[in-house]
């Protein structure tokens, strides 16, 4: 028995292994951009900073897609996470007013197959490619022992550049500045312990099962792709004074991190109406008000806050990208924190 075959009996099977390299050095292939240097397939990714800046900063950032990974694997459905991350990983750095360069992805499992990890990486690729960025390398692990089999973890480290003076860190926030809110497109890549356990085992649905209200299945809704909001934003960021991603810790957890610690941000709890999805885990799982803002979106992905005399040509970019914008809420003098209207 050969050194190969001892590996395949522990779990690792060594040929499938080189076939994926070869199928994700094609997929990376595909992102290069001008700014790409060194070889495909080299120990390390290696790319040159755009010509003409004057001052220039790198911005980085490294996440991952959370639990909706299962919810990938029960659906048979894996290149949605892939964008998903990418996404979520442009949106981080973004809100610092960075342009995204490139990006390293790390696939983490057991007894994946060559077709499971090519259309997750073809995922993170077909993101890439939408940002022009360059996927400059990345690690596929098979760790049987750990994971178990069929099961998988993906996170992403990306790298941007902004100008110095350019970058964006919130202290330009004054009193007076309004919170303009971006629809989100579902859960986005947070949330889904609570969303999986109340929709699954709370209330007893599968995922091809119509979800209440939305036209979708619940797989679908789900599954709906972190939405990137780089292109509808970018165009006035010289206008923003700050950006918040809205992530893990939802609007209030979010929002706090960029305020300067003597103001703070009111919240119209009325201004938009929870999309479907949020509403039936509500319901379904009996959460509070407090949990779901503590937990979850609620359908506000990005916030910025901006004069009052920007407002217009932000909506009127978002709107060029099908982004709908609400106005939340407005920025007062306080002590660093996020207060809903109606108490919360």
């Amino acid at each position: 028995m050969s050194s190969a075959d001892h590996y395949r009996r522990a779990g690792v099977d060594l040929e499938a292994a080189e076939d994926a390299k070869a199928r994700i050095a094609r997929l990376v292939a595909g992102t290069r951009t001008p700014l790409a240097r060194g070889r495909l397939g080299a120990f390390g990714g290696m790319l040159r900073l755009p010509s003409g800046l004057r001052d220039p900063v790198l911005v980085m950032s490294t996440d991952g897609v959370g639990t909706k990974v299962l919810v990938a694997s029960q659906a048979g459905r894996f290149d949605t996470v892939g964008e998903d991350l990418v996404n979520h990983c442009v949106n981080d750095i973004l809100v610092h007013g960075a342009t995204p360069l490139a990006f390293m992805d790390y696939i983490a499992g057991a007894d994946l197959s060559v077709p499971r990890i090519a259309a997750i990486v073809e995922g993170v690729a077909q993101g890439c490619r939408a940002h022009e960025i360059i996927l400059a390398g990345g690690e596929t692990a098979q760790m049987p022992g750990l994971y178990q089999p069929g099961h998988f973890d993906l996170a992403g480290t990306i790298v941007g550049v902004v100008e110095e003076d350019a970058a964006i860190h919130g202290d330009r926030i004054a009193a007076g500045d309004v919170l303009l809110g971006y629809a989100s497109t579902g859960l986005h890549t947070n949330g889904y312990t609570l969303a999986r356990r109340v929709l699954g085992h709370d209330l007893g649905l599968q995922l091809d099962d119509p979800l209440e209200d939305t036209g979708q299945s619940v797989g679908d809704a789900l599954l709906a792709v972190h939405r990137s909001y780089a292109a509808a934003v970018t165009p006035v960021l010289a206008q923003v004074h700050g950006l918040a991603h809205i992530t893990g810790g939802g609007i209030a957890g979010n929002l706090v991190r960029i305020l300067p610690d003597h103001l703070s941000a009111t919240i119209e709890s009325g201004a938009w109406t929870w999309p479907p999805l949020f509403q039936v885990v509500q319901r379904g799982g009996r959460i509070s008000t407090e949990e779901m803002r503590a937990v979850f979106n609620l359908g506000i992905g990005l916030i910025a806050v901006l004069p009052a005399s920007a407002v217009g040509s932000a909506r009127a970019a978002a709107a060029s990208h099908g982004i709908d914008t609400t106005v939340l809420g407005a920025i007062v003098t306080g002590h660093k924190e996020v207060r809903f209207s109606d108490g919360g």
